[in-house]
């Protein structure tokens, strides 16, 4: 792809690291909680936007058989991780390379759109964008859920929740005026947490 993207890890050379720091500092907890409160469930379509090494996709589709799981991202070398866990827990899950705010689909494709930890690397219009793009790939009565650093906790950050998020979009990350902008109905917080990267948060809004 000929358009600049910050990769899953933050730089290539970062990216078998990846994986292993998200799991010890209990990435597959939070992310199975994010399953369920998402009220994700065969049959339904469900697209991850900034899938990464594919770990949300896999786990979705290794949880919840009889959905339809696609994963989409602009790192090819993140998507042909996530190909070999896919393969490795023997779910079957789509990869497609591209970016949020231009989604290779029809309307309506989908009717679960979610996103993980992705959400605070865009730029403003690039967040608005890709929100814009969620809602029109959602069938009616959809639902996009989104979780990442941000939201309404109590309290300060740690040094290292400081030191990761300083040149990072994390100030209004979830700020619920860009979901509605997009054309999103009800939206509303759904939980909060704090873990050593900072605050984060899981954001409902309904097509």
């Amino acid at each position: 792809m000929s358009r600049a993207f910050i990769p899953a890890a933050g730089h290539d050379f970062f990216l078998p690291l990846y994986d292993p720091l998200w799991r010890l500092l209990g990435g597959e907890r939070v992310r199975a909680t994010f399953i369920r409160e998402a009220g994700l469930a065969a049959p339904q379509r469900i697209l991850d936007i900034g899938c990464g090494t594919g770990s949300l996709p896999v786990q979705i589709a290794a949880t919840l058989p009889g959905t339809e799981v696609t994963g989409l991202d602009p790192d090819a070398k993140a998507l042909g991780r996530g190909a070999g866990k896919a393969a490795a827990a023997g779910v079957d899950v789509c990869w497609k390379e591209g970016f949020g705010d231009a989604l290779p689909f029809e309307e309506g494709a989908f009717d679960r759109v979610v996103s993980s930890f992705m959400f605070h690397h865009l730029d403003l219009d690039v967040k608005r964008g890709m929100l814009r793009e969620a809602r029109r790939v959602l069938a009616p009565g959809g639902a996009l859920h989104l979780i990442d650093f941000g939201g309404q906790t109590a309290g300060k950050d740690g040094a290292l929740a400081r030191f990761l998020h300083s040149h990072e979009s994390v100030a209004g990350n979830l700020d619920v005026e860009l979901f509605t902008e997009a054309g999103f109905g009800d939206v509303r917080e759904v939980s909060r947490g704090r873990f050593l990267f900072g605050r984060y948060a899981h954001v409902r809004g309904v097509a």
